[in-house]
């Protein structure tokens, strides 16, 4: 086989996406391998339900193939890409709203543990836990944007382009979404609550 190994291909993801306008089989497979594991992160941090993330995504990758054309390469790639999954995200919350969130389950400390994991495995996961049901209550549009900024670690500026808005909207949105946090995960605050 002559295609190029795709875990060695040189070319930037401009070239990747330039070459799968002009009919390179292989490179929008390569800009998906590149970036998977971010996107699906994204998604997932996004929806909150594995289901609806892999539905997004998979909705973002479809789209993000038919229109490639349309990229303007006035962004990076990758950028360009995590709007699509944004988007796709945000479209499948606004579309399920009507439906309930689905609760988590009740596992303590002991059974998380006894299931193999360490006790800092089980703190960690209930820690997770606690970080999504909080984001959960939040509006899509400030989970959106907290993610990106404060999880996925992007700049005010990128998440605005991600997220088709104003950079002053990002801060608004982060704020918010910060203020509403706060109460809610107040009880993971690493501050010694009893010193001996």
């Amino acid at each position: 086989m002559s295609a190029a190994d795709p875990t060695t291909d040189p070319r930037s993801d401009h070239e990747l996406l330039r070459a799968h306008v002009d009919g390179d089989e292989h490179a929008f497979a390569e800009l998906v391998r590149r970036h998977s594991d971010r996107l699906w992160s994204l998604a997932l941090r996004t929806v909150r339900n594995h289901q609806d993330a892999e539905d997004a995504l998979q909705e973002a990758l479809i789209s993000a193939f038919r229109r490639a054309e349309s990229f303007r390469g006035d962004s990076a790639v990758t950028t360009w890409l995590h709007r699509v999954v944004v988007n796709a995200c945000l479209d499948r919350i606004r579309r399920n709203q009507a439906r309930r969130a689905e609760p988590l389950p009740e596992r303590t400390d002991t059974e998380l543990a006894a299931g193999g994991g360490t006790v800092d495995e089980a703190d960690t996961g209930l820690v997770r836990m606690d970080v999504q049901d909080a984001l959960g209550r939040l509006n899509a549009d400030q989970r959106a944007a907290l993610v990106l900024v404060d999880m996925e670690g992007y700049s005010v500026d990128e998440a605005a382009r991600i997220l088709g808005c104003a950079p002053g909207t990002v801060k608004s949105r982060c704020a918010r979404g910060r203020a509403r946090l706060a109460p809610l995960l107040a009880h993971l605050d690493p501050t010694p609550q009893d010193v001996r």
